[in-house]
């Protein structure tokens, strides 16, 4: 997801570096963009860090003001995000120091909706989406604490590397500790399923609860559903909270949420135009009462430069759905009459012109159905800014490719060290011509395999393990991938959320003819698939542009790039 969250999404830090550069200058403009862009982040954390209680709006309130008043001692813009998670997070573990010992569940019953409720509300949550958001309420708080970073990593707006950062912990410590935290995080959903249904015996264990959880109760209750093969039958298959997760919109500001930037030598000035609703009034009223937004909120200015958001007469948004692909279940046995999805029509029509045949799903092939023979077309070399073979195992690798021949792009996910939503890499800056002749490897990353110890069930991942989930809409990829470039390209790895790598390879028509008819005699799962026609009427990547945009992830699918 890219571009500010008043468009949509989130932008990371090394896009805003300009920005960022001009409000440490002193810039008002800048400064109000910060606000604009990532109040909502920050809103999200908190919220779910503390469940919705009543101190979220001083801890997001105190969060932001931190941020403006230390913005000139932020020396690498590229960092914002980490850095400012990490204020955040701090903040977070400061009030849970300072706070009385009095009944944290008293003040939030009477004065905040939790964040759980806040999320089926304002989301429109139904069936094991709505099971997770109530299960939140059974976490501890330090769980809760990671589960609001874990949340955005699985949406693709955090790293992993910025998790472990702002808990202040190694990356492989984070990865127990999420792992930890899942746990309990299913443990809590078999909870809400069991109060939800119709056993008699739990109906005497709840019988002297409040209805309030906690760590005592939530022991209890778990203690009797192992017990119990009516509490312990789930009734329908479990989803994985990261799929469920996946696509999943962020929760918008709550009604009568207020935030005060009239404080502090930097915001003084900007405080003076809110009754004129000039400069940094202006333009934060002006996103926020976006319809984009998805907030569902207009907004007020109150005295004192302070912003409050009040909620419209409109229904809230339903609830975004996530991506739906062949990853994200195990595939069904294929059809033994499947053949290869039919190549396009090679009339010479307006719209067939090159670059306007785009990649579309595909249907897998049976393992026995032998691929089309691959058009030949000329090669004269490439070279590769990577050499023969550059790996890319990090947001922001790129390899330019420039001649006229072949290239092999290997796939390496990782579900296992964090699935999720899974960022698609990009072609950017063509100048010529490319098209993606051809998938081998010997199967889809899809194709299921035998199951060992750590639960895998393919290369998009399983039952235990999670799954990577490809965007809507996006044409499943295979182990190998062979594209033709006929002129220069870049390509970007856009890692976000699912963990992956690339490796290109120059690579020449014979290397992808023995690939993709190398059969299941060989020890491989099927054979490949051509899709090259040999004229302009092949497709293109999905994910393609002749511009070079700051961020590649912001190339839209199904980019037209004729000439």
């Amino acid at each position: 997801m890219n571009g500010t969250y008043a468009k949509g999404a989130y932008v990371n830090g090394r896009q805003w570096r300009t920005t960022i550069a001009a409000a440490q200058a002193g810039d008002r403009r800048a400064l109000d963009e910060l606000v604009e862009g990532w109040l909502p982040l920050v809103y999200n954390i908190v919220g779910r860090a503390l469940n919705g209680h009543a101190d979220v709006d001083d801890v997001v309130q105190e969060t932001m003001l931190r941020a403006v008043d230390n913005l000139g001692s932020l020396r690498d813009p590229d960092s914002f995000r980490s850095w400012l998670v990490a204020i955040a997070m701090r903040q977070i573990r400061d009030r849970a120091r300072r706070r009385t010992s009095e009944s944290l569940a008293d003040d939030a019953a009477q004065e905040a909706t939790d964040f759980a409720e806040l999320t089926v509300l304002r989301l429109q949550l139904e069936g094991q989406r709505r099971e997770v958001a109530e299960a939140v309420r059974w976490l501890d708080d330090e769980d809760r604490q990671l589960l609001s970073l874990w949340w955005l990593e699985v949406a693709g707006e955090l790293t992993r590397r910025e998790l472990a950062a702002a808990v202040g912990i190694s990356r492989q410590h984070a990865a127990v500790r999420v792992q930890r935290m899942k746990a309990r995080l299913e443990a809590a959903r078999g909870i809400v399923r069991a109060l939800d249904s119709s056993c008699p015996e739990l109906r005497e264990v709840t019988a002297r609860w409040d209805r309030r959880p906690d760590s005592v109760w939530r022991k209890r209750l778990a203690r009797h559903i192992r017990g119990c093969r009516h509490c312990a039958a789930p009734g329908e298959a479990v989803v994985p909270a990261e799929r469920l997760l996946v696509g999943l919109a962020l929760v918008p500001i709550p009604v009568g949420f207020t935030l005060s930037l009239a404080l502090g030598g930097k915001t003084a000035v900007a405080a003076t135009t809110a009754a004129t609703g000039v400069g940094w009034s202006a333009k934060v009223v002006a996103a926020l009462t976006k319809p984009a937004v998805a907030m569902t909120a207009g907004a007020t200015i109150v005295a004192g430069g302070a912003y409050v958001v009040t909620q419209p007469d409109a229904a809230p948004p339903k609830a975004a759905v996530p991506p739906t692909a062949a990853s994200t279940s195990r595939p069904k046995a294929p059809s033994p009459t499947a053949k290869p999805s039919p190549s396009p029509s090679p009339s010479r029509t307006r719209t067939d012109l090159y670059g306007t045949v785009v990649d579309a799903l595909d249907t897998a092939p049976d393992p026995n159905a032998r691929p089309a023979d691959l058009p030949r077309r000329p090669e004269s070399g490439l070279t590769s800014t990577g050499g023969p073979k550059a790996v890319m195992q990090h947001r922001g690798d790129s390899v330019t490719l420039s001649g006229q021949g072949y290239v092999l792009v290997r796939w390496q996910i990782s579900p296992k060290s964090r699935p999720g939503a899974l960022v698609m890499p990009a072609w950017t800056g063509l100048k010529g011509k490319l098209f993606h002749v051809a998938s081998g490897g010997g199967r889809r990353m899809d194709d299921t395999f035998e199951e060992n110890a750590d639960g895998y069930t393919s290369g998009m991942g399983g039952p235990r393990v999670g799954y990577t989930v490809l965007p809507t809409g996006t044409q499943q990829m295979w182990q190998n991938e062979y594209f033709y470039v006929d002129g220069t390209v870049t390509l970007t790895q856009n890692e976000r959320g699912a963990d992956y790598g690339l490796i290109v390879f120059p690579s020449n028509r014979d290397a992808v003819t023995k690939d993709v008819t190398t059969g299941p005699a060989q020890g491989a799962i099927r054979y490949g698939l051509v899709r090259d026609t040999g004229k302009d009427t092949a497709p293109i990547p999905q994910y393609v542009t002749r511009s070079s945009p700051a961020d590649a992830a912001t190339v839209r699918q199904k980019s037209r790039v004729a000439s």
